[in-house]
C-alpha cells in the first residue's frame, strides 16, 4: 500500500512540476495523505515535508493563490515539528514554515477574527526558535532562513504610495489597533530576533556553515529594510572573520577562515556595488583592506624562519645543506653474478640466492585459484621503483647471455642443440672489461631495443613433441534461484524501458509504410519499441497460464510473493508506469498496448474452443463464455489511473474511449464517478454521446450509465435527460413521456449538431 501511495504522490508531484497552476488543486488532495499519524511511514512524511517546502517556494504560481492555501497546511507543519524526529522531515518543515509565515501574516492582517490560524503559526514559530541553539547543524541553518523571514516581515518597510509593491509584506501593513498582531509587540520581537541573528556571527565560529548562512541572509535584510541596515552593517564591520586564526591552525580551521572571509567580502562588495554613493563605503573599503592584511599575515608563512635540522643527512655539510637542499638518490642493490656453467630460468630470475623463497616449491599448491589469491595482493604491494630495478637486472643478465650465445654460435662450424634452457656463457677475453649495467631509465629503454633486435635460439626452450590438445570446456554455471531469475528479469525489463524513454518522441510522427504487409518493428524508433514491449507482455507467455486459475484482480499486475510474478506482468507494469508518467502525450501507446491485449485474448479464446487442436487434459472442455484474459483488467487499470487527472477540457478521453478495441459496462461506469465533479459532467455526457453515435455495440452500456446518472446525480440530470429523451424516454417517467413532438425534434437536431462537433474535436485531438 505504501509503494502504491508513493507512486501516486510522485505522479502528482510530476504534474505540478510541469505546470504550477495545479498546486491549488493538488495540495488539498494530498494533505489527508501526508498528515501526521502514529503508524505513518517515514517516507511519506519526508515526501510531504519536501513537497510543501517546494510548493510554497515555487515562483510558478502567484502569491494570491499561495495565501489562500497557506492556512490549510499549518496543522500538518505543526504536527511534523512536534511529533517527528527525522532530521529530513524537520528541515523541510522549517523551510516550508519560512515560506508560509509571510502569507499567514498577511492573511491575519486581512482577517482579524481568524485567531486559530495565527495561534498555529505562533506555535510553529516557538517550536523553531527553541531548536535554534540545540538542533543539528542542518536544522539550525534552516532556522536561520526562518529567522530572516520573521525579521523581514516584522520590520517596517518603505511604502511608496506612487508605486506600491504588493509582494512586499512588512510591519507597515499592520494597523495600530489590530486585535491579534499588535504593532509594538511585533516590532520589539523583530528587533530581538535580529539581535539573536547577529549574535551568531559574533559567537562560536566552529560551525562555519551556520556563520556563512547567517551572513548570506543579512544581504536581503540590508537591501529591503533600510531602517535596520545601519545596525546590521555596523555589526558586520565589527565582526572578526579571522577569529580562528590563532596558532596552531589545523586544516579545518584554515578552510573555515577562508570560507567566512570570502563570504564577508562578497557581502560588503555587493553593498558597495548596489549603492556606489553610500557614505559608509569608505569604512567598508578600510575594513576590507584591514581584513586582507590580517589574512596575509595569518596564512603567509614564506618569510618565517624555520630551525635547521639537528644533524646532517647524506653526509653533507651542515652549512651547505640549507642552501643546496640535496635530496637522497636511491641506488639499486648490487647485481649478483650468475654461477658458471649452464644457467636455468630459475637462476636467471633469482636475484637473492640466499633468500627464504628460493627453495619454495609452488607445486605444493594444488589449487591454482589459491595461488592467484596470494600472488595478486603481493604484486600490488610491491614498490614500483624496486620492481623496475629488478627488471633491469634480469634484462642485463639476459642480454649478456644472448651476446655470449651469439659469439659461441658464430665460432662453431655447426650449431649444436643445447638440451638446457640457457647455455653456459663463453669465457670473455682477458682484455675485455666486465659488463656493468647502468640502471638509469634511459639505459633500460636501450636494453629493450637491443633485445628486440637480437635472436637467440639457444636461449629459448626447444619445442617438444607435437601432441593434440584436449578440448577445453567451460564449467557449467550454477542454477539460478527463483529470486535471482525474477531479479534479472526485472533488470532486463528496466533496461528495455530505458531504451524506450531515450527514443526520440518526434519519431512517432514519421511517415512509415502502411498496409497489412508492413513490418511491426522495422527500425529502432519509439513505435517499434512500443510494439516489441506490448507483444512481449501479451504473446511471450500466451497459453502457458493455468486455464483454471480464473480472472485476476484488475490491480493485481504484480500480485503474489516477489519472485513468483511472470515476465509478462513485469512488462505490463512497466508499460503502465511509462504511460502514466506523461499520459496525454502517450495515449497512443496505451491504445496500442490494449489492442495487443485484446487481440491476444481473442486468439487464446479461439484456441481454447478447439480441443482437437489445442488439446485438453482429462476431458476438460472450455466454456463458451467471453474469454478470460488480461485486456479487461489492464483497460480498467488505465482508466482508473487516468480519470483523476482529466480536466473538463481534455477531449483526449473521447479519443481513448473511441479507439480501444472493446468496451463494457465496467469501463463506462467509471464515467459516472467522474461526473461527480461538476466541472466534468459535460465531458462525461459528451463521451457517452459520442460512443452511442459512433460505437453501436456499446449503446446498451451507454444507456445504462446515463440512466444511473439521471437517477443518482442531481447535477447531471439536465444533460442525461437530454440524451435519454431521445434514446430511452421510458426511463424518465410519465411526466417526461408527455413531451411534445416539437421538443423531441429540437433535441434530435441539437444532438446531431453536438455529435458532429464532437467528431471534429476527436479528430483534431487525434
Amino acid at each position: 500500500m505504501s509503494a502504491q501511495t508513493m507512486q501516486q504522490l510522485e505522479s502528482a508531484r510530476a504534474l505540478t512540476l510541469g505546470d504550477g497552476s495545479y498546486y491549488p488543486s493538488i495540495i488539498p488532495g494530498v494533505l489527508p495523505i501526508i498528515g501526521f499519524s502514529a503508524d505513518q511511514d517515514v517516507e511519506i512524511q519526508r515526501w510531504g515535508a519536501d513537497f510543501l517546502a517546494e510548493a510554497f517556494a515555487s515562483p510558478a504560481w502567484p502569491l494570491e493563490l499561495k495565501g489562500g492555501i497557506a492556512p490549510s497546511v499549518l496543522a500538518t507543519l505543526k504536527d511534523y515539528l512536534e511529533n517527528v524526529t527525522d532530521k529530513s522531515v524537520i528541515k523541510s518543515a522549517v523551510q516550508a514554515a519560512a515560506s508560509v509565515y509571510p502569507l499567514v501574516y498577511r492573511h491575519t492582517i486581512s482577517n482579524p477574527n481568524d485567531s486559530h490560524n495565527w495561534q498555529l503559526m505562533t506555535a510553529i514559530k516557538s517550536s523553531i526558535l527553541r531548536r535554534m541553539d540545540s538542533a543539528a547543524p542542518g536544522v539550525r541553518i534552516c532556522c536561520v532562513k526562518f529567522l530572516q523571514q520573521v525579521v523581514l516581515v516584522q520590520s517596517p518597510g518603505v511604502v511608496d504610495p506612487r508605486r506600491p509593491n504588493p509582494n512586499d509584506i512588512s510591519l507597515a501593513l499592520v494597523p495600530r489597533d489590530h486585535p491579534l498582531i499588535p504593532y509594538v509587540a511585533l516590532e520589539a520581537e523583530g528587533h530581538g530576533l535580529l539581535d539573536r541573528l547577529l549574535d551568531i556571527i559574533h559567537g562560536d565560529h566552529s560551525d562555519g556553515l551556520l556563520v556563512t548562512a547567517t551572513l548570506n541572509s543579512l544581504g536581503m535584510l540590508i537591501h529591503r529594510r533600510p531602517i535596520i541596515a545601519n545596525k546590521i552593517l555596523g555589526s558586520v564591520l565589527n565582526f572578526n572573520p579571522l577569529k580562528l586564526a590563532s596558532p596552531p591552525m589545523t586544516l579545518k580551521s584554515k578552510v573555515l577562515i577562508k570560507s567566512i572571509e570570502r563570504t564577508v567580502r562578497a557581502l560588503l562588495m555587493n553593498i558597495m556595488k548596489r549603492n556606489p554613493e553610500n557614505p559608509v563605503n569608505g569604512r567598508i573599503q578600510q575594513f576590507l583592506e584591514r581584513m586582507h592584511r590580517a589574512r596575509v599575515e595569518a596564512f603567509d608563512v614564506s618569510n618565517r624562519k624555520r630551525s635547521a635540522p639537528t644533524e646532517p643527512t647524506d653526509g653533507l655539510d651542515q652549512a651547505k645543506r640549507q642552501r643546496l637542499a640535496a635530496t637522497l638518490v636511491s641506488r639499486p642493490p648490487p647485481v649478483p653474478s650468475l654461477p658458471p656453467g649452464p644457467v636455468s630460468l630459475r637462476q636467471l630470475f633469482t636475484l637473492n640466492p640466499e633468500g627464504s623463497t628460493v627453495n619454495f616449491d609452488v607445486q605444493a599448491f594444488k589449487d591454482p585459484e589459491q595461488l592467484l589469491r596470494i600472488i595478486v595482493p603481493i604484486l600490488q604491494s610491491v614498490d614500483a621503483t624496486k620492481l623496475n630495478d629488478a627488471l633491469n637486472i634480469v634484462r642485463s643478465r639476459y642480454l649478456s647471455l644472448s651476446q655470449a650465445a651469439a659469439k659461441s654460435a658464430a665460432a662453431q662450424p655447426a650449431p649444436v642443440p643445447v638440451p638446457v634452457l640457457v647455455p653456459a656463457p663463453v669465457p670473455a677475453p682477458e682484455d675485455e672489461e666486465e659488463y656493468e649495467p647502468d640502471f638509469e631509465p634511459e639505459d633500460a629503454e636501450q636494453i629493450v631495443n637491443k633485445l628486440d633486435g637480437l635472436s637467440a635460439p639457444g636461449l629459448l626452450p626447444q619445442p617438444g613433441p607435437s601432441a593434440a590438445l584436449a578440448p577445453y570446456k567451460l564449467p557449467e554455471a550454477p542454477p539460478l534461484s527463483d529470486q535471482e531469475v525474477q531479479k534479472f528479469g526485472d533488470m532486463t525489463v528496466y533496461r528495455a524501458f530505458g531504451m524506450l524513454s531515450s527514443a526520440d518522441e518526434n519519431q512517432k510522427n514519421r511517415i512509415t509504410k502502411g498496409g497489412f504487409n508492413r513490418l511491426a518493428a522495422s527500425d529502432y524508433s519509439r513505435d517499434a519499441w512500443v510494439t516489441i514491449l506490448s507483444r512481449l507482455a501479451t504473446r511471450a507467455s500466451a497459453g502457458l497460464d493455468d486455464p483454471e486459475e480464473g480472472i485476476k484482480d484488475e490491480y493485481a499486475v504484480k500480485g503474489g510473493a516477489k519472485g513468483n510474478s511472470s515476465i509478462s506482468d513485469s512488462v505490463r507494469d512497466g508499460l503502465y508506469q511509462y504511460i502514466m508518467y506523461d499520459w496525454k502525450k502517450r495515449i497512443d501507446v496505451a491504445i496500442s498496448w490494449l489492442n495487443e491485449e485484446w487481440y491476444n485474448d481473442i486468439i487464446l479464446a479461439q484456441s481454447a474452443k478447439n480441443p482437437a487442436r489445442n488439446g485438453t487434459a482429462n476431458g476438460h472442455t472450455p466454456s463458451s463464455d467471453s474469454p478470460k484474459g488480461n485486456y479487461n483488467r489492464c483497460a480498467l487499470r488505465l482508466i482508473d489511473g487516468i480519470l483523476p487527472y482529466i480536466e473538463h477540457t481534455d477531449k483526449i478521453l473521447i479519443r481513448f474511449l473511441s479507439e480501444v478495441p472493446a468496451l463494457n459496462y465496467d469501463m463506462l461506469v467509471r464515467l459516472k464517478k467522474m461526473a461527480e465533479d461538476p466541472e466534468r459532467i459535460d465531458l462525461a455526457c459528451s463521451s457517452l454521446h459520442y460512443l452511442y453515435m459512433f460505437r453501436p455495440p456499446s449503446r446498451s452500456f451507454v444507456v445504462d450509465v446515463l440512466t444511473a446518472l439521471w437517477r443518482e446525480n442531481d447535477g447531471a440530470k439536465a444533460s442525461a435527460r437530454k440524451l435519454l429523451l431521445r434514446w430511452k424516454p421510458e426511463v424518465l417517467g410519465e411526466e417526461e413521456q408527455a413531451t411534445t413532438p416539437a421538443l423531441k425534434m429540437e433535441v434530435d437536431s441539437q444532438l446531431v449538431k453536438e455529435s458532429a462537433n464532437g467528431a471534429l474535436e476527436v479528430k483534431a485531438a487525434s
